[in-house]
């Protein structure tokens, strides 16, 4: 028997774990090579020093460990192919439902200070007696043709809510009071409109579209 080939066999013929016939080459080949026969002796002498460190006992809380890991093995092999994605996708939503909520609540929020920002320009109507704000300042009266004259709302005054634009100018008019039919006046109105200029209102410092009640005396009505 060769070196190599005898000491592959060491560790079998320690545990006892080789044939009679290879048993007796090795015995053979140790009694006659020094080489192997120190370095079985060495090998034996370890496993004596193991073999006298005694056998460690297992935690007490590892049988417990082992049966719930069991049990959680059956169990999910027991688990049909739905029921298991069925809690696959529940965790997934889970863990997307909150900062989905947080995206909703304050996309809400936004949109709702925009609109109030955009809207309210347009949405107030305002007089010569409002206050401004830092926000918004109405549209305040320029200037007037010469032979008409601003009066306090009256019966025989014409009350008239403007559309100014943004370069001060009348869009549009509503007569909101006047004597007689409001028809009538429109003529003279639209005359008047022309000449009459505001400055506009703004939004933000930013001159915007607003809206301003004026009251006319000295319209003449003609029919």
């Amino acid at each position: 028997m060769i070196c190599h080939r005898a000491r592959s066999l060491f560790s079998l013929y320690l545990d006892g774990a080789i044939s009679g016939r290879q048993m007796r080459d090795l015995g053979q080949h140790l009694n006659e090579c020094t080489a192997c026969s120190v370095e079985y002796a060495e090998l034996r002498r370890t496993q004596s020093l193991v073999t006298s460190l005694g056998t460690k006992k297992a935690p007490p809380e590892l049988a417990l460990q082992v049966r719930v890991a069991l049990s959680r093995e059956i169990a999910r092999k027991r688990r049909s192919p739905l029921e298991t994605l069925g809690v696959h996708l529940e965790n997934a939503l889970n863990a997307f439902m909150l900062p989905a909520t947080a995206g909703v609540i304050s996309a809400v929020i936004c949109f709702g200070l925009l609109i109030g920002v955009l809207v309210l320009p347009t949405s107030l109507i305002a007089s010569r007696d409002d206050v401004p704000t830092l926000l918004y300042t109405p549209p305040q009266l320029q200037t007037v043709p010469p032979n008409l004259g601003l009066a306090a709302p009256s019966p025989d005054a014409v009350v008239v809510e403007t559309l100014v634009d943004a370069n001060g100018r009348v869009q549009d008019y509503r007569i909101i009071s006047g004597p007689g039919n409001h028809e009538t006046l429109r003529p003279e109105l639209n005359n008047i409109m022309i000449f009459t200029t505001f400055r506009p209102a703004t939004s933000f410092g930013v001159p915007t579209q607003g809206r301003a009640v004026i009251s006319f005396a000295n319209i003449n009505v003609k029919g």
